[in-house]
């Protein structure tokens, strides 16, 4: 009998291990279920609200670029030189335009501000509004009456230019004008001018001389003035040695009193 007894410990304990493990293995399938439960709810409470997420996410994106774009002026349209920032004086900007005329006192010249979709239309303060255009002069530059009558024949209406920004003074702006004349190139009106020698240099207006923008243009505009005095145009225009011998004929005393004498004959 008890040798029965010690056989038969082995079994019962191997059977109560077994049990034991088949209940630890129900716990940890009943706590794996409820972990799958829970992801199952959240992962369907997302997908519910992502729409509303999107949509929320969208509308502060949105808020954020109106407020960054009325900030920093991008897309106003700037109607008189006392509307732009001094920012953009001080930090040189160019800004885009579109040419209306030449005078006497400068450049007409209609602003082009960025565009940017469904944001320009709504952030406009001009619709339907007749636009004045702005008063822009070359800076450091002096023109001649064939100075200005070139800039009349290349710079037509609507077409597009660029002004650096260099100073303001009342509702006039002294920039630095740049014209694309092919893809991908342009090239500053100042300049030219400049080197075809229609105009003169002059006091650079609203720029301290002892900055370092003062004597960069300074020294831009002077080279471009020297071109043109070495090649002779425009003003440096030299004439050449028949040219003098002629007028210093035509000048002599001997040479009229005799003119007069045929004459008189």
């Amino acid at each position: 009998m008890r040798r029965e007894n010690v056989n038969n410990m082995p079994e019962s304990s191997r059977e109560r291990e077994t049990e034991a493990r088949g209940r630890d293995g129900q716990r940890r399938e009943q706590g794996n279920q409820s972990s799958r439960n829970m992801v199952s709810v959240i992962s369907q409470a997302a997908d519910d609200h992502l729409t509303l997420v999107r949509n929320i996410s969208t509308g502060l994106a949105i808020a954020g670029v109106i407020v960054i774009a009325r900030s920093i002026k991008l897309i106003t349209k700037f109607q008189a030189a006392s509307e732009i920032p001094t920012r953009f004086i001080e930090g040189n900007v160019s800004l885009r335009g579109k040419v209306h005329s030449i005078t006497e006192k400068g450049l007409q010249v209609e602003h082009i501000p960025i565009y940017v979709p469904i944001l320009s239309p709504l952030l406009s303060k001009h619709k339907g509004v007749c636009t004045s255009p702005l008063l822009v002069q070359l800076v450091g530059v002096e023109l001649t009456p064939e100075g200005r009558e070139w800039l009349q024949k290349n710079l037509i209406p609507a077409q597009t230019v660029w002004l650096k920004l260099i100073s303001r003074e009342e509702d006039v702006l002294h920039c630095l004008v740049s014209q694309s004349r092919r893809l991908m190139w342009s090239y500053c009106l100042n300049e030219e001018v400049l080197q075809l020698g229609l105009a003169r240099t002059a006091a650079l207006t609203g720029v301290l001389p002892d900055s370092r923008l003062y004597w960069r243009l300074h020294k831009r505009l002077h080279r471009a003035e020297i071109k043109a005095e070495r090649k002779g145009r425009g003003l440096w225009k030299q004439d050449s040695l028949w040219e003098r011998v002629s007028m210093a004929v035509r000048d002599n005393v001997l040479v009229r009193l005799m003119r007069r004498i045929f004459k008189k004959t």
